[in-house]
């Protein structure tokens, strides 16, 4: 057996992981904010591009400020708003500014919905008379500002509305929103979790046309959940849910004139069935609109420009793809309207140069990694700024390159994830940097050079704080498996002796593109790997085949077959580290939340000779229980795959468990619903298999919110102990 070690032995982790840390970390600890890392609030990059804005919030007063600095001295420059000042505010907590930054938009009350939408009550802030207006009476959804700035459009009750600011007139543009049937302009459960976005609604330049989509969810199969509360009889949550092969909702294009107050459908010249717009956006012409057609089996994906005043179509540009296309916010209009766009056509994700009329004029990035946050175009200087794996797919940095395709140029040093915010007019960018032995560092740059000019904020305190723990380094390696080197990392015992044998915890996610092993700071679960290994395991995550990074023939190679490569990889990785000396065969185990879950489940019972025990948490345990957008992006529809949705259900193998299962899900879990958990339990019945299993009440699928972390990482510690931990301690 190969292990190429490629990385990470610190100077820094010499010093830290020394015989002089003996404090050994508690879950308490982990879940109580010990171990909280400082980050940066998030910023506004004001239009100057010479200072920008952030949200300060007095813990101890409880009221809330918009505070200005600048980016050269990082000093406070003025304060636009203070709670304390308004009369009908006693805090927000959001804001947004108009175009022309005379006005803001304050939430207060806001309340969630699902993952991303919410509800709230929304006032404007004139930062020049100081006035305050209430939106609207309601609590209504993402509120939205013209870029003239004299007007706000908004949703409420599954219908638009546009609030006058000048005249202070509400005008309905919608009448036929209706709960779980019409959605005007806001996107029904599977687009806002599947394609990442709430508002489908879009201004125009000139602030006289909207464009929006239309749900119809009539024919949506309805999905309910009971939610138990406190009172003597529990509710329902009845929401529409488009599983894998069942109905979508209709959608459709429109528009809406400002002038005419009147409505139009959008017509492209294309027949489309069942189909998906994903994302509709504005040129910088105020008459021509571009939208994304994608069809259901989401490998065909068109670019249509729209004449708004003929209602006219023309198709800019065809991505096809044998499996899947992705969907992102990349696409950039140009002065000119030419445009820039990112495509994995190449066999990895490049930016690309396109005319106006979508003729390719070049191809921008190129070599064999892929681009991985597009951040934007600076015309003055002619420069693209964007990050990618160019110094490993583990890590990341950040580069610059003219459209052209020349003078790239790398903007960060430091070997591992580095993220950046651009000022609004690229002359600087805020970098957000961490790897594996350095907490997140915030620092100001020269966007044109890279070069540092001010450290804004670090995590030396943690660090300090930590020097006192015995704690482990995270070793990362690749392992080479069925062919291919994966990427992997390990965490030992701090008095790890090679000469003893220690049982092996695994770990892994191992969902299309994307990545468990990276070079960045980790989160509350290292911390609790960290735990584990000051208990005497070994705990270790292989990236296998279909997650991100390497490549798109690397991550597609799972099409139609979610869950069988990826589980062969992590069984035949368990089954090589086995084969290490300090590795006891007979003592592994392997746990996953969501994608994980379910691969974890069948990593147990396809893998019931190598695995001892599994813990799933919130698992799929059959593709045909999850959504239609998600689902059959990887594998068609349950009526065109059959096969590949049952052969590597976990649901379906649950007679060759032999090892210990531990099986966990929140009731309230609108994303993978408990009805997983719940008909794999029923097939474990009926298989008659011994397992443990824990429900938790009203939780959603992160099963978060007071003790209830703090419990379920006690219940999964307790249950590592019991079956693969050491009996002789």
């Amino acid at each position: 057996m190969k292990f190429t070690r490629h990385l990470l032995l610190f100077c820094f982790l010499a010093t830290l992981f020394t015989s002089a840390q003996n404090k050994e970390i508690t879950l308490e600890e982990i879940w109580n904010g010990t171990f909280r890392t400082e980050g940066m609030d998030a910023l506004h990059s004001m239009k100057n591009g010479q200072q920008y804005s952030v949200l300060d919030f007095d813990r101890n007063s409880g009221v809330t400020a918009i505070d200005v600095y600048d980016y050269k001295t990082l000093k406070k420059v003025k304060t636009l708003v203070n709670s304390k000042n308004l009369e009908d505010i006693t805090y927000f907590t959001n804001y947004t500014f108009s175009e022309d930054e005379n006005k803001i938009l304050l939430a207060t009350d806001v309340t969630p919905i699902f993952r991303r939408s919410t509800l709230g009550i929304y006032y404007v802030f004139n930062t020049k008379t100081e006035k305050l207006t209430l939106v609207a009476e309601e609590k209504i959804q993402e509120p939205t500002f013209s870029p003239d700035g004299t007007k706000i459009a908004y949703g409420y009750s599954n219908n638009l509305f546009v609030k006058d600011l000048n005249s202070g007139k509400t005008t309905q543009i919608t009448f036929d929103g209706e709960e779980n049937k019409i959605i005007n302009g806001i996107t029904d459960w599977v687009y806002e979790e599947e394609f990442g976005f709430v508002r489908a609604f879009q201004w125009n330049a000139a602030s006289n046309k909207i464009a929006f989509i239309r749900f119809d969810e009539t024919l949506v199969p309805e999905f309910s959940m009971d939610i138990y509360g406190k009172d003597l009889y529990p509710t329902q949550d009845v929401f529409k849910y488009p599983k894998a092969g069942e109905a979508n909702a209709l959608v459709s294009l429109h528009l809406y004139n400002l002038k005419t107050d009147k409505l139009s459908d959008v017509k492209v010249n294309k027949e489309y069935h069942d189909f998906y717009i994903p994302r509709i956006k504005w040129t910088n012409n105020p008459d021509v609109l571009s939208a994304q057609y994608l069809n259901r089996h989401q490998n065909e994906l068109d670019l249509w420009l729209i004449d708004a005043n003929k209602n006219t179509a023309e198709l800019a540009l065809e991505e096809r793809d044998n499996a899947y296309v992705d969907v992102t916010d990349d696409l950039t209009f140009l002065e000119d309207n030419s445009f820039i766009w990112t495509s994995e056509k190449d066999g990895n994700n490049h930016i690309y140069h396109y005319s106006k009329n979508g003729k390719l004029l070049n191809q921008v990035t190129k070599g064999n990694w892929e681009v991985t946050s597009y951040y934007g175009y600076d015309e003055k200087h002619d420069r693209i700024f964007y990050q990618s794996t160019e110094n490993g797919s583990i890590n990341r940095a950040v580069y610059s390159i003219k459209l052209n395709g020349r003078d790239k140029e790398q903007l960060t040093k430091g070997e591992g994830s580095n993220r950046a915010s651009f000022s609004a007019d690229f002359s600087y960018f805020i970098n957000s940097f961490s790897n594996v032995s350095t907490p997140p560092t915030f620092t100001l740059n020269n966007a044109k050079s890279g070069k540092l000019i001010k450290s804004i904020k670090d995590n030396d305190k943690l660090l300090q704080k930590l020097a006192a723990y015995k704690m482990s380094p995270k070793e990362f390696s690749t392992i080479r498996i069925n062919g291919n080197d994966l990427n992997m990392w390990m965490i030992k015992p701090a008095n790890f002796d090679e000469t003893k044998e220690y049982p092996l915890f695994m770990y892994q996610y191992s969902g299309p593109g994307s990545q468990s092993v990276s070079n960045s700071w980790g989160g509350a679960n290292d911390y609790w790997y960290q735990y584990l290994a000051q208990k005497g395991y070994i705990v270790a995550c292989v990236d296998g085949r279909g997650t991100g990074y390497k490549g798109a023939d690397f991550k597609k190679v799972t099409q139609k077959e979610l869950g069988k490569f990826e589980v062969e990889d992590q069984i035949d990785a368990a089954k090589q580290l086995g084969e290490l000396p300090y590795i006891d065969a007979s003592r592994m185990g392997i746990w996953g939340w969501s994608y994980g879950g379910f691969m974890s489940s069948n990593a147990l019972f396809k893998g019931n000779d190598v695995f001892k025990m599994a813990i799933a948490v919130a698992p799929v345990t059959s593709w045909r229980f999850y959504d239609s957008v998600y689902t059959e992006r990887y594998m068609t529809t349950p009526q065109e795959n059959p096969s590949g949705y049952d052969d590597n259900s976990p649901i379906n193998h649950v007679d060759k468990l032999k090892g210990d299962f531990l099986l966990i899900h929140g009731s309230s879990d609108d994303n993978v619903h408990v009805q997983n958990t719940m008909r794999m339990v029923e097939a474990l019945v009926q298989a008659n298999k011994q397992f443990e299993w824990m429900i938790y009440p009203d939780k959603n699928h992160g099963i978060y919110g007071g003790n209830t972390r703090l419990h379920l990482y006690t219940k999964m510690t307790d249950f590592i102990n019991q079956t693969i931990g050491d009996k002789t301690n």
